[in-house]
């Protein structure tokens, strides 16, 4: 009976019993591109990179901040990337100016941007803290790789945020949407702009993470119709729940709006709309709005 010698394996079934290298592990990996020890880059980005006011930074939101700085190429020792703990234990990442221009002009279809805004004689103050502001102001982003920009506008009053107040009622030092105004609203629309013609997505300015922070994450809540017996309480003895509008800085900034108007750029019924947002309007007010002619005519009889 014959036999067949034993052979050697071949070297590509050899190849295949060597176990493969693992891939290094996120906290080595940011360690080596900083050129930090490893064993202290968790500790150190915890007492850095995060904005507590009480409690102690989890491992977990450590590595989920280390995550998007990965992902997006920021740096969270110069805070181009740091983040806020949210109240599900979570985090919100924050990306500062810095951080948002290093993606946006690293993004290999960037290809310039420029921004746009009303002339300054249609410039107002939102409020008596506020500098003086352009209503609103556009973005143009380019990309090498799309026939046409992405255009992007923010208004003034749906980007402001008013001072804050103490428990007490005192107001609290101004902040920076009432000492750089239009700086702020500049980068609220380059931010947005980017967002847009990017989609960067998971990450934030500074302004929107600490709304989101304050407001907590949103919840389903169950909800029933109400029976149709069932009348609901009248709400025209209701108190405002806007501050009115001074009649002072009301004044100030009628000859704007009626430019507006004139040039067809908004309608008095659009101009009314956009106050109510922040501010109760009297019935005066929204008549001056309403008939500039006898605003005017009054005023030149006076």
């Amino acid at each position: 009976m014959s036999t067949q010698p034993e052979t050697a394996p071949e070297k590509a079934n050899v190849k295949q019993l060597v176990p493969q290298q693992p891939q290094k592990k996120l906290v080595a990996k940011i360690a080596d591109r900083f050129g930090v020890d490893a064993d202290k880059l968790l500790s150190t980005l915890k007492a850095t990179a995060f904005k507590v006011k009480s409690g102690e930074v989890t491992n977990e939101q450590m590595m989920a901040l280390l995550v998007v700085a990965d992902q997006y190429g920021l740096n969270p020792f110069t805070k181009e990337i740091y983040a806020f703990p949210d109240k599900q234990n979570g985090i919100v990442p924050v990306v500062s100016v810095d951080g948002w221009n290093r993606i946006a002009q690293q993004h290999e279809a960037f290809d310039g941007e420029e921004i746009r805004y009303p002339d300054t004689s249609e410039f107002v103050w939102i409020d008596d803290d506020a500098k003086q502001c352009p209503p609103y102001m556009e973005v143009i982003v380019h990309r090498k790789d799309r026939k046409y920009p992405t255009v992007h506008r923010e208004y003034l009053d749906e980007c402001y945020r008013p001072r804050g107040k103490y428990a007490d009622g005192n107001a609290m030092p101004p902040g920076p949407w009432q000492t750089h105004t239009k700086r702020m609203l500049e980068w609220k629309t380059r931010i947005q702009g980017r967002r847009i013609a990017f989609g960067f997505a998971g990450i934030y300015d500074e302004d929107e993470a600490q709304r989101i922070v304050d407001m907590g994450r949103a919840e389903v809540v169950e909800t029933r119709p109400l029976p149709q017996q069932v009348a609901l309480p009248a709400a025209k003895d209701a108190a405002p729940l806007l501050p009115a509008y001074a009649d002072a800085e009301f004044e100030k900034n009628l000859t704007v709006w009626y430019g507006w108007i004139d040039a067809g750029k908004k309608s008095a019924s659009d101009i009314i709309a956009m106050l109510s947002t922040k501010y109760t309007l009297s019935e005066q007010q929204k008549q001056k709005l309403l008939n500039p002619d006898q605003t005017n005519a009054a005023s030149k009889v006076a």
